[in-house]
């Protein structure tokens, strides 16, 4: 009698875990959602700046890396960046037009006297953050490329998601940049 009423308590408390989390993920971010979830489990979703000239990627990480090696020699890269035909200043604009068009990405910090940015991306349904860190590197006259790392957070998404969202960047970026090179 006793074992299936301590049964029946522990049902009840999975029940009402799974109702609070369901709750919690519906709230999105709103007060009492999912986001103050994560911030209360895992702190802030900005993870910080990056030096990549330092970078060493922890092997268990979800994250995704495009850098060029020698902006980051201690660093495995997924992608190496393209050279792009326009200065590290309108590469920046574009990144960031780029980065407004994401959804669920806000800019969390612009450094006035340096060239990195931060973003906080978060997925689709439960919004686990990631921090997206580029630095515009550049390449000489009117020639500029960039360095991007998406770390996760609280490990929320698999290497593959961040991988996507990395490749996403760099495709909407060399098309942005493309397009405005054919225009002018």
């Amino acid at each position: 009698m006793i074992g299936r009423l301590a049964a029946l308590v522990l049902l009840a408390l999975v029940l009402a875990g799974l109702a609070a989390g369901a709750l919690a993920v519906a709230r999105g971010e709103e007060p009492g959602g999912i986001e103050e979830v994560w911030i209360a489990l895992f702190g802030p979703p900005d993870l910080g700046p990056v030096d990549f000239a330092a970078l060493r990627r922890a092997p268990s990480r979800s994250d995704a890396l495009a850098c060029a090696p020698d902006v980051c020699p201690r660093a495995q890269a997924d992608a190496v960046p393209p050279d792009f035909a326009v200065a590290g200043a309108r590469l920046r604009e574009i990144v960031r037009a780029v980065a407004e068009r994401q959804p669920r990405t806000a800019l969390v910090f612009t450094d006035a006297w340096g060239e990195q940015d931060r973003y906080v991306a978060r997925t689709r349904v439960l919004r686990c953050p990631d921090t997206v860190t580029v630095e515009i590197v550049g390449r000489g006259e009117g020639r500029s490329s960039l360095a991007l790392y998406i770390r996760s957070q609280a490990g929320c998404p698999v290497p593959a998601t961040s991988r996507a969202r990395l490749a996403r960047w760099l495709d909407a970026i060399a098309a942005a940049v493309g397009a405005e090179s054919k225009q002018g």
